[in-house]
């Protein structure tokens, strides 16, 4: 076992790397070779890969089915930002610290979920260096099982930086995937690479995972630090079961608003998600268009982090509770 307690600063950077909140266009220019998308992969007859059956439809916010089924692969992909950056910002005055390079501070903040098999075990904390003679600094890697805070949160923001190592492989979903998850699991934003790996639209990175793209792919390069800083509303339930407010989301995603103040329909799951209960939907299936209702919960519950079995990386993780 071993402590690192670099200060957070080394980690962060340098002041340069503040920069300004954008909400990014389209740029018209010629093509950075670097920022290039690679060609579709190919696709069946019927539109998608050999074995993708994404189901049911994805639904607009009054309940109507959109065009797209969950998971979409024909689903249009978002332009990219030009101006993305990581933003390294350091915790405010009263944030509660998640993450800031030592054991104690995961320790304090963390605890592993249950494990089918063997016994859950704490994220690891490694000491890494970008390049020789770089400084060193640790960063919160995944094991084998998902993470979530001791603590619960409802309206909360949080801060999160995360990358992919650079001599990581993958494609699609596969080899480079993780979530940060609200209320325990029930609302994800995308962790993935995304820069030059396709992939269905509502499962890329910024994306409100199966239900909204991001406004813009604002991804960097593996190996490059990238950051979301998030602010959750958690939706509020009455004694009956029905939703008095859905939860909502704004997702900066290096300096590029990517979701702003995004009302959900549900939570977000692969094959089905689960819409928000109402007292029509509990009335009428067939509203329903083949997704299930969500189970009423409470306003604060534990943040996740997902381990979808690849090495992400973690660093500089505070969450400020706006319900205080």
């Amino acid at each position: 076992m071993f402590s690192s307690r670099l200060p957070l600063a080394a980690f962060i950077g340098a002041a340069a790397l503040a920069g300004a909140v954008s909400t990014a266009v389209a740029d018209d220019s010629k093509p950075d070779p670097r920022t290039t998308p690679k060609p579709l992969p190919a696709q069946s007859v019927d539109g998608f890969t050999k074995d993708y059956k994404p189901t049911p439809f994805t639904l607009n916010l009054d309940g109507t089915p959109t065009q797209w089924l969950t998971g979409d692969k024909n689903r249009p992909q978002p332009p990219r930002a030009p101006n993305a950056k990581l933003q390294a910002t350091p915790p405010p005055a009263g944030a509660d610290i998640l993450f800031d390079g030592t054991e104690a501070s995961r320790d304090a903040a963390w605890k592993p979920l249950p494990v089918r098999r063997g016994k859950p075990t704490p994220w690891v904390v490694k000491k890494i260096r970008d390049a020789e003679g770089a400084p060193e600094y640790s960063v919160l890697i995944g094991t084998n099982q998902d993470v979530h805070t001791k603590k619960g949160y409802g309206d909360a923001k949080l801060h999160i930086e995360w990358r992919v190592p650079q001599n990581r492989t993958g494609s699609g979903q596969s080899g480079t995937n993780s979530g940060v998850m609200f209320a325990d699991g029930r609302y994800e934003i995308q962790v993935l690479d995304s820069f030059n790996n396709f992939t269905y639209a509502d499962g890329m990175a910024g994306s409100i995972y199966a239900q909204f793209p991001p406004k813009f792919n604002a991804s960097l390069p593996r190996g490059e630090w990238q950051s979301y800083d998030i602010t959750f509303t958690a939706p509020r339930f009455d004694a009956e079961g029905n939703t008095t407010k859905r939860a909502r989301f704004t997702v900066v995603f290096n300096g590029v608003v990517v979701q702003d103040d995004q009302e959900l329909v549900g939570d977000g799951s692969y094959r089905s998600s689960s819409l928000f209960p109402t007292k029509a939907l509990k009335e009428n299936a067939k509203a329903r268009h083949g997704h299930r209702l969500l189970s009423p919960h409470p306003v604060r519950l534990p943040l996740r982090l997902q381990f979808h079995g690849d090495p992400i990386q973690f660093r500089n993780i505070w969450i400020q509770d706006l319900e205080k």
